[in-house]
């Protein structure tokens, strides 16, 4: 029994040291952001557009896949659901707000953490039993703002992007299910869908989306900074982090909307 609660406790510190420790890495970078052009030192421009490509453009084909599956399967959910009790010409209102507030940054955020989040743990990981690591602090370049700095900001770029994208897909092929049910027009769809949403709804959703992003950067980081083992501890980091970034995408998801709502 004291093995297991010495066993608890230890876990309980390993986490909060690796909280603080992405905390550090998320105020180094925007020092260096900021900072680092006084100091001769600057995030590089080209790495953080080549971090966008492959985080965002490349994405693009499956993200376009997921919204247009869940956006039908919300559909048709919600035609069958309220359809229960006669009332199937709300399922816009349901579908509009679903879609904006919760399921478009929620798949976007579990696709960059499974794709993108995945390939950072696993450079920085094969980068620190390299010794690469190291090797940069030797000749004076900071690890955070030449490694970390970029793909954090790339990704808490691309991935509202990624989310706005989704938002579009999403509703066109729920308008799609939407209209072939009701026998409505799309264009009446679109309206009810644009009277359904507020500003205030798409903000929600891509505050989300942005906040996704830096939990699964700075957990890549983290995971990858961490890693020891050779080829069996990338494999087991990497695990780890995609693991770890979507348990706290979704923690990080109820607690935003309880915040946000509860005012």
């Amino acid at each position: 029994m004291l093995r297991f609660a010495e066993g608890i406790g230890r876990g309980v510190v390993r986490g909060v040291e690796e909280v603080g420790f992405a905390g550090a890495l998320f105020a180094e970078s925007l020092f260096w952001a900021f900072a680092g052009p006084a100091r001769r030192q600057p995030v590089r421009l080209p790495a953080v557009f080549a971090q966008m490509m492959q985080i965002g453009i490349e994405a693009l084909p499956i993200a376009t896949v997921l919204a247009a599956t869940i956006g039908m399967m919300l559909a048709i959910q919600s035609l069958y659901s309220l359809g229960l009790f006669g009332a199937e010409s709300f399922a816009t209102i349901g579908i509009a707000l679903s879609v904006v507030r919760e399921f478009a940054p929620l798949i976007i955020g579990i696709l960059i953490a499974g794709r993108s989040g995945s390939a950072l743990a696993a450079r920085f990981s094969t980068m620190t039993i390299n010794q690469e690591v190291d090797a940069l602090r030797v000749i004076g370049i900071s690890p955070v703002r030449f490694l970390v700095a970029p793909s954090l900001f790339a990704m808490m770029i691309m991935v509202p992007v990624l989310t706005m994208w989704a938002n579009i897909v999403a509703l066109t092929a729920a308008g799609l299910m939407v209209t072939a049910s009701l026998e409505i027009s799309l264009a009446a769809y679109h309206a009810d869908v644009l009277a359904a949403l507020s500003v205030n709804d798409l903000a929600h959703g891509l505050g989300k989306s942005v906040l996704f992003a830096a939990v699964v950067a700075l957990v890549s980081a983290v995971n990858g900074a961490l890693a020891d083992g050779g080829a069996e501890g990338v494999g087991r980091r990497t695990t780890r982090a995609v693991v770890h970034s979507i348990a706290a995408i979704i923690m990080v998801d109820m607690i935003f909307a309880f915040v946000v709502t509860s005012g």
